[in-house]
């Protein structure tokens, strides 16, 4: 765990010093993932989870599973994890604990949502909708006097049912609907956060970086030319191609200067998930220094894809206009294994799930030429992912 401006170096170096004197049996083919492997995320700010509902999130947290599962190209490996040592339980008995765990396991499945009969469920905004309109033509004003290029305003929705919400359930019906999506469930008994993010911040295995620079959104349709149409039509937009440019350029900006070559696909492709369509440019990059996947997401984090450009103007606007504590929305949650190879995807279409009430996130990206009215949709349409989970 840890907080401040040094989180991502503080984390990624607590984790490097645990496995450096590991005791290991390990296959001697594995591939990234297999082995001990780090799981958890970040904080949207350096100082963030300050609101009670984020109380069981530090700003930076990575913990080592006792249990790992890590599947690659029909393989499947299975990773037991423990401390030992001076002052721990003696090694014998560690084993037989190991081993008495993983004899537990066995086929199962992830529960079904189970509705209350008869009690209604409450949504609400944390703010109302018109707050969010007037936030965005502030963000558009400071746009207009040139003080900054992009900033991407959030709002906060809450989900209160008439009994607790079952992360495991609505984990696994986010793993149903949204496959193609980087899906999450990560937390403590008090709280979990889980979602289905369409967005990868950074994958390295080896000297090989690879990041997509995802923005600018429309809906789908069920009909499929029209569902073309609305995509096409995204591909023309000067305001979304606008607002995708300053992430491609940013993020090939940061990784220059650590790469032996940078390289970004000439044209974004659609990246199409369940109700909505994104502008994605895929980005690989050659490292020239071996820069862990925690390393690489210090460095990277916040993309203007959730926060905005110039980077520092862009998250005071955000502090000053959003008036809230994001948490680990929009943060970085994923995994690091042992040679630092990993995989962490930003927070996005996300929720907290905190007994009966669900707090539920989604922002849109403000450039020059957006609309309130159609900002405040867009927001609308990206909550639209989970929410349904929530109210059945």
């Amino acid at each position: 765990m840890s907080r401040g401006a040094r989180r991502f170096e503080d984390v990624d170096a607590a984790c490097a010093e645990l496995v450096r004197d590991r005791a290991a049996e390990e296959p001697p083919a594995s591939f990234a993932g297999a082995g001990p492997v780090w799981c958890g995320g970040f904080a949207f700010e350096p100082e963030g989870c300050r609101e009670p509902q984020w109380s069981s999130f530090p700003p930076a947290l990575m913990f080592l599973p006792e249990l790992a599962v890590a599947r690659h190209r029909g393989r499947t490996l299975v990773t037991l994890s423990a401390l030992a040592g001076t002052g721990a339980e003696p090694a014998a008995a560690v084993r037989a604990r190991l081993e008495a765990r993983l004899a537990e396991l066995g086929p199962a499945t992830l529960p079904l949502a189970d509705p209350h009969p008869t009690a209604a469920t409450r949504i609400e905004s944390v703010r109302a909708p018109g707050e969010y309109e007037l936030a965005v033509r502030a963000a558009l004003e400071r746009i207009g006097r040139g003080e900054v290029g992009k900033v991407v305003l959030a709002r906060e929705v809450r989900v209160t049912a008439p009994r607790a919400h079952d992360a495991a359930a609505a984990y696994g019906a986010l793993r149903e609907l949204f496959a193609s999506c980087f899906c999450f469930c990560c937390g403590s008994p008090e709280a979990a956060f889980c979602g289905a993010s369409p967005e990868l911040l950074v994958r390295r295995e080896g000297a090989g970086a690879v990041t997509v620079a995802l923005a600018g959104s429309t809906r789908r349709s069920a009909d499929p030319a029209l569902d073309d149409h609305l995509g096409e039509q995204l591909r023309r937009s000067a305001k979304d191609r606008a607002e995708h440019d300053f992430v491609v350029r940013r993020i090939e900006r940061t990784l220059r200067p650590h790469a032996v070559w940078v390289e970004a696909a000439r044209e974004p492709d659609l990246v199409r998930v369940a109700n909505i369509q994104h502008l994605a440019t895929p980005i690989r990059a050659q490292l020239a220094e071996p820069l862990s996947a925690i390393e690489l997401v210090g460095r990277l984090h916040p993309t203007p894809a959730v926060g905005g450009e110039p980077r520092e103007p862009a998250l005071a606007a955000i502090r000053e206009l959003e008036r809230m504590d994001r948490g680990w929305y929009a943060g970085p949650v994923g995994w690091q294994d042992a040679t630092g190879d990993g995989e962490l995807c930003v927070g996005l279409r996300s929720a907290l799930l905190r007994d009966r009430t669900a707090h539920l996130y989604a922002g849109a990206g403000i450039v020059a030429g957006s609309d309130p009215a159609a900002e405040l949709a867009e927001t609308e349409l990206k909550l639209d992912a989970l929410l349904p989970l929530l109210v059945a």
